[in-house]
């Protein structure tokens, strides 16, 4: 039995139903995330180190450190790595129980054009913090270490507190995470109809000006980790165009078999 998408009309529910189950479902979101934090928390120390291996890497063999200026500052960065670390690993939950609600509002069209861009949307994600961790902060922290050396008679050595090293992690990782979620909002946007791609192909000139000018604020001010946050942000748009073309294509080809159809039952 071929699986069927059930459209808006077969299932309505009074408000107040709609409003038992958001609470129902906001509630299960919750649960779910103070459960991953738990287990995150638990185990917080091995997450820190993982978070660390790219100073670590950057740093000579057996030199490099991380200091805390107050008696409670690495308390809390563990509470935030495991609040960060937990939501990552809640998130395909939360997502999946929004689907759940917004769901059966949708005709069956709507969700199969929807459900693609819903599961690509945590794939995209990690392929930007992967980049983040992998490619991009290692770069980035050997260029700041290069700072390191002598003025003025007097040696200038990094030494990173605990705090502000765990944010401009993040900030990496949310940076390029959700940046590489473009295809994502531009396809969206197409299949709306609320742009065009002949209207996003005009744009493009200023388009790369905007993506250039946007890695420039959202990643620390190094040009290595600018230009690797511009360059895949401007092949991710030229690749939104491609598909754009393709479903443009497509759909050209799905109109005159839409039209023979009606065409064919009024002459029978």
């Amino acid at each position: 039995m071929a699986f069927e998408m059930k459209d808006i009309d077969e299932s309505q529910a009074p408000l107040l139903d709609h409003l038992v189950e958001l609470r129902s479902r906001l509630v299960r979101c919750v649960a779910a995330l103070v459960v991953a934090f738990g287990v995150c928390l638990f185990f917080a120390d091995q997450i820190l180190g993982f978070l660390i291996q790219p100073l670590k890497s950057a740093f000579p063999e057996g030199q490099g450190q991380l200091i805390f200026t107050k008696l409670y500052e690495v308390f809390f960065v563990e509470l935030k790595v495991a609040l960060f670390a937990g939501f990552c690993i809640a998130f395909p939950y939360i997502a999946n129980q929004l689907w759940a609600f917004v769901a059966p509002g949708l005709y069956a069209r709507e969700k199969k054009a929807f459900l693609p861009f819903l599961l690509a949307t945590p794939f995209l994600f990690l392929s930007g913090a992967a980049l983040a961790y992998y490619v991009v902060m290692p770069t980035a922290f050997e260029w700041f270490l290069g700072f390191e050396g002598e003025a003025g008679g007097l040696a200038i050595n990094a030494l990173p507190a605990a705090n502000e090293y765990l944010g401009l992690v993040m900030q990496f990782i949310l940076a390029f995470g959700m940046s590489f979620l473009l295809p994502v909002l531009l396809l969206l946007l197409h299949r709306a109809g609320i742009v065009t791609r002949e209207q996003l192909v005009g744009a493009r000139r200023y388009v790369i000006v905007l993506v250039v000018a946007l890695a420039a604020i959202i990643t620390p001010p190094d040009p290595g980790s600018q230009l690797l946050l511009a360059v895949p942000l401007i092949l991710l748009y030229e690749g939104s165009l491609l598909l754009m073309r393709l479903f443009d294509s497509r759909a050209a080809k799905d109109k005159p078999e839409e039209a023979e159809a009606p065409a064919d039952q009024s002459a029978s």
